[in-house]
């Protein structure tokens, strides 16, 4: 898929949240944090949303952000094959996320991250509101920063996060960092 076709593809699945909560424009910039003329731009797919924004996004809807996109983006089946699994790239630091998991009723998403070296993807703690997750780190280091706490973890390892609070995802190595989040739903 296109860069430009996931872009409409999740600014149309932002208005069908919005719209479907009866919010106005001004509403859902209220609640996420973002000004209106953004999130407009977004919705109409004429901005590409950062990991960041989503994360506001999701958080105001009450959804995780993994589960905002797969509505964007997943098609019906049990079985979603590698080629058709749908990815998208933060425009801000380059990191490109790739959802594996088949869309379902199961309350459990998994994705694949690739974090560019050097690049730092704050999320705020409303992206986290409404689900548990696991961090397996698969390749690379990550630095994994949970409030005031700096969890450091090399290939092989893995984070169960704990409540909700503004974090961040830091690659400090020169080399990139793939990892799987393992997303329930608790919501």
């Amino acid at each position: 898929m296109a860069t430009g076709d996931v872009d409409r593809n999740i600014g149309a699945r932002i208005r069908i949240e919005r719209e479907s909560r009866g919010w106005s424009l001004t509403e859902l910039a209220t609640r996420a944090g973002i000004s209106r003329a953004m999130i407009h731009k977004v919705e109409r797919g004429e901005s590409s949303p950062t990991a960041q924004l989503l994360g506001k996004l999701s958080g105001a809807f009450g959804l995780s952000m993994s589960t905002l996109i797969a509505r964007a983006e997943t098609g019906e089946g049990r079985m979603l094959r590698a080629a058709d699994q749908p990815t998208w790239t933060d425009p801000e630091t380059g990191y490109v996320r790739r959802h594996i998991s088949p869309k379902s009723e199961l309350p459990l998403d998994l994705v694949r991250v690739t974090l560019p070296a050097g690049a730092h993807v704050p999320m705020p703690a409303s992206a986290y509101a409404f689900a548990r997750q696991l961090i397996w780190v698969l390749e690379g280091e990550l630095v994994f920063i949970e409030g005031a706490v700096r969890h450091e973890m090399a290939c092989g390892d893995c984070l169960e996060l704990g409540p909700p609070m503004d974090c961040a995802f830091a690659n400090e190595s020169a080399a990139d960092c793939t990892y799987l989040v393992a997303l329930l739903t608790t919501a």
